[in-house]
This record gives C-alpha cells, sequence and structure tokens, in this order.
C-alpha cells in the first residue's frame, strides 16, 4: 500500500507525524511524495492560529482532487471534528490527538489490508523525515500557562513529562542512527519533570546532564524557554556545559506590563528586563530569540511603542513578531477592545522593519569570528555549503551561514568557519582548517 503524507505546523507536530509514519512503513506501507501515486493520503494538521487553520483547510481540499482515500489527524482535527465531519464528509477519517494511543487499531480498521501489522506508537522508532543530524525531541506534552491567547491547552492538554530515562533512550537511538545535533521541545521546555519530581523543581538541568553522557553528541540546544522558569541552575548549566548551545528561545510576547497581565503571563517589565540582563551577563556570547504578539486586545499605541524602543534599546539577536489571532474559546476571544487588523500589519511592519536593522547590525559585529558548524546542505552549481552553528536553530526561522571549502566536506560534518560578511539574517565565510606540522 502506498502512503502519501503531509505535515503541517510545528516541530512538535512533526514529531508525531514521524512516530505515525513509522507505524505505517514498518508495517510494510510505501511512502511516495507524489499525492497522485498514493492509496492513501494522510494530513497531519494544524489548528493553532487563523493562519494555520487556513492552511490546513486548503490542503485537505487540495489533496481531495486527487480521488485517493483521505485520512486526517492532528490539532485541527481534534479542535474541528464535528466541522470537518459536517463540511467535508469526503474524508474517510478524522483521527484527533486523543485516539493516538490506539492509533494502530484504527489504521487496521480504516486501511482493511489484514497482511499489515500496525504496532503502537512509539518515540523510539519515529521515521525521520528531515536531517537524522539534527532530529527534535519532543521532551513533554501539553501545557498549563492558560495563556488568554493561547489554544494549545485546549487542543493538547495538560502539561505532562516524559521520563528522563525514555528520553535519553531515544536520544541514543537517535545518534546511534547519524544524529549529532538535538533539539529538546515541547510547548513549555523550562517546565520539564515539575509534574513528576519530587521536590517540585524542574528537571531540565538534569536532562541537560544526562544527554550529554551519550557518545557522539556534538549539540544539545533546547527551544522554548518560559521566561520566569529560568532559573539561575538552567542558566548556569548551560553556561557550564559545553555540549548546549548558548542558545536562548524566550517567547516573552510583550514588554508592556498591562499588556503582559492581560495575557495571563507571568512577570512584568521590570522581570523580563532583568532576566535578559542576566543571560547577556553570565554568557556573552548568548544567542537570545523572542516572539512578540502584536495588537493584542487593549494594545494601545503607548503600549506598542514600549514595545518598539524596548526592541531598539535591547537589540535580539532573533526576534520573530505575530498578529493577535483571535481563536475561539480562548479567554481574549471575548475581550471588547480588539484592535483594528490594519493597525495589527502596520504594528508588526514597523517591528520588523526595526529588526531587519538590527539583525544586520548584529551579524556584522560577527565578522572574523569563527563558527563551528554543522554542513546541512550543498550546492553544485556555486560551490556553497549551507550550514549552521550554535547562534542558528535549524527551524528555517534563523538563517544560516553560507560557505565555501577548499576541501570536500560531507553532509553531518563540523566544520570551522571564518565569517567574512553578512546579509540580515545570514552570514558568508571560509571553512578554515587547522596546519598540521
Amino acid at each position: 500500500m502506498k502512503i502519501g503524507f503531509i505535515s503541517l505546523g510545528c516541530a512538535k507536530n512533526l514529531v508525531d507525524s514521524e512516530m505515525i509514519l513509522s507505524i505505517l512503513t514498518n508495517a510494510g506501507c510505501i511512502v511516495v511524495n507524489d499525492p497522485a501515486e498514493a492509496d492513501v493520503i494522510f494530513i497531519n494538521t494544524c489548528g493553532f492560529i487563523e493562519a494555520a487553520k487556513q492552511e490546513t483547510i486548503e490542503t485537505i481540499r487540495e489533496m481531495k482532487t486527487f480521488g485517493k482515500k483521505l485520512i486526517v489527524t492532528g490539532c485541527y482535527a481534534l479542535r474541528y471534528k464535528e466541522k470537518l465531519m459536517r463540511e467535508m464528509p469526503f474524508i474517510d477519517r478524522i483521527i484527533p490527538l486523543t485516539d493516538y494511543p490506539k492509533i494502530h487499531l484504527i489504521l487496521q480498521e480504516v486501511l482493511k489490508d489484514y497482511n499489515l501489522k500496525f504496532g503502537p506508537l512509539k518515540y523510539e522508532s519515529r521515521l525521520l523525515t528531515g536531517s537524522i543530524y539534527t532530529p527534535y525531541i519532543k521532551i513533554s506534552e501539553g501545557c498549563d500557562n492558560n495563556c488568554t491567547y493561547c489554544a494549545i491547552p485546549l487542543i493538547r492538554g495538560k502539561f505532562r513529562s516524559r521520563t528522563i530515562q525514555d528520553i535519553v533512550s531515544e536520544c541514543e537511538i537517535l545518534v546511534k542512527k547519524g544524529a549529532k545535533e538535538l533539539n529538546l521541545i515541547s510547548q513549555d521546555t523550562t517546565r520539564f519533570g515539575y509534574d513528576w519530581s519530587s521536590d517540585g523543581k524542574s528537571k531540565l538541568p538534569e536532562l541537560l546532564r544526562e544527554v550529554s553522557k551519550i557518545d557522539g553528541v556534538k549539540m544539545i540546544r533546547i527551544l522554548y524557554l518560559y521566561p520566569d522558569e529560568i532559573t539561575d541552575e538552567l542558566i548556569q548549566e548551560i553556561k557550564q556545559n559545553d555540549l548546549v548551545a548558548n542558545y536562548f528561545d524566550i517567547p516573552i510576547q510583550h514588554i508592556s506590563s498591562k499588556i503582559l497581565k492581560r495575557m495571563n503571563r507571568r512577570g512584568n517589565k521590570e522581570f523580563l528586563v532583568k532576566l535578559l540582563s542576566k543571560i547577556r551577563t553570565e554568557i556573552p556570547d548568548s544567542i537570545i530569540r523572542t516572539t512578540y504578539i502584536v495588537g493584542f486586545p487593549g494594545e494601545t499605541e503607548e503600549d506598542f511603542n514600549q514595545l518598539y524602543e524596548f526592541t531598539k534599546e535591547y537589540e535580539f539577536d532573533r526576534l520573530g513578531v505575530f498578529s493577535y489571532s483571535k481563536e475561539e474559546d480562548t479567554a481574549s476571544y471575548n475581550f471588547a477592545d480588539q484592535v483594528d487588523e490594519i493597525d495589527k500589519a502596520e504594528r508588526l511592519n514597523k517591528i520588523m522593519k526595526l529588526q531587519k536593522q538590527i539583525s544586520r547590525k548584529r551579524n556584522r559585529k560577527l565578522r572574523n569570528t569563527k563558527h563551528l558548524t554543522i554542513v546541512e546542505s550543498f550546492d553544485p552549481e556555486s560551490s556553497f555549503y549551507y550550514g549552521r552553528s550554535y547562534a542558528f536553530a535549524p527551524d528555517d526561522i534563523d538563517g544560516m551561514i553560507v560557505f565555501q571549502s577548499k576541501k570536500p566536506l560531507s553532509i553531518g560534518d563540523f566544520v570551522d568557519v571564518m565569517i567574512k560578511s553578512n546579509f540580515e539574517y545570514d552570514l558568508i565565510g571560509d571553512a578554515i582548517f587547522e596546519q598540521v606540522d
């Protein structure tokens, strides 16, 4: 049986897709890239914000045109199952997240090929769809923060961590398959272990120490750190552990204390300034990435100007900006003082224009510095290699390092690159090699 598979949304969803693909391929299915060749098309959906929901609907309608059996899974399938059943009766089966523990039984029922033997969903048997050298590892599921704009708790449920041993075992398997950079992800990575620890403290520093013991690991990166859960212990572990990237992905969402309170975000401007200053003092070469939400209900020009001036003053290494998306069943959906869409767009563009200047300025300072870089691809026509150092996450947001080399390199190699020039988001350089007498 030939399977077409489309994964939408975030890296957490991608991990789910890779586990489902593993079930299918281990059962004997063949994954094909062309939907026209498939017997069955799977769409793992995203239902987080309006743009993602529109992409989901468009993708489902596009795949319908191939006339194949259609199975819809994931976040949108959970959040809008009844709507899908009502408006898209051509879908052969909807499998929401809550049904994943029995997905192997559902697949047996839906695909009706009893020569295929489906096993249960397992992290350790993922079929990696991206680079084998830089996989994502999902260390927990769900979220308890209940930000007023966010639908994640509605979709993914309460926060629940995996065990350290379970994660280490998965990492060991991935490293044996070739992984060199391990990217730890979840909805709230800093909360890891809170739910099962005897002392009520995060066990993320302990997890980092255990993963660091795996022979063959070259780099560990942590993504999505909730600000008020970043402890001094975590900062020191990142500082002292040579394998952990000095990379802080901290979505602060806003700097106005008034707006942060309305968002139900813990902490205020004073707290955030103190935290960010502490990180840069303790780890001067740290990379700090954040995200903003502009146009949140009640955001005045004064609130936005606070955010703009803070951006100018603080100069983040990486910054993503989103317009507030009004999501049903979230608390802010019913806030009366919604911001006009035109104002949202203007504010987003103004911040991003500023950030482009900041990024160019900060990248310019990296000229004549050396970056240990993992090789990710090669363009034979231009003879350029493309890769990333600790300063760039692998999610196509941060940019990359573009360089040439006098010696041939293989994908997955690590090489020192001397930075010679830069664009707004990318660095340009040359591979350098130690001279041996």
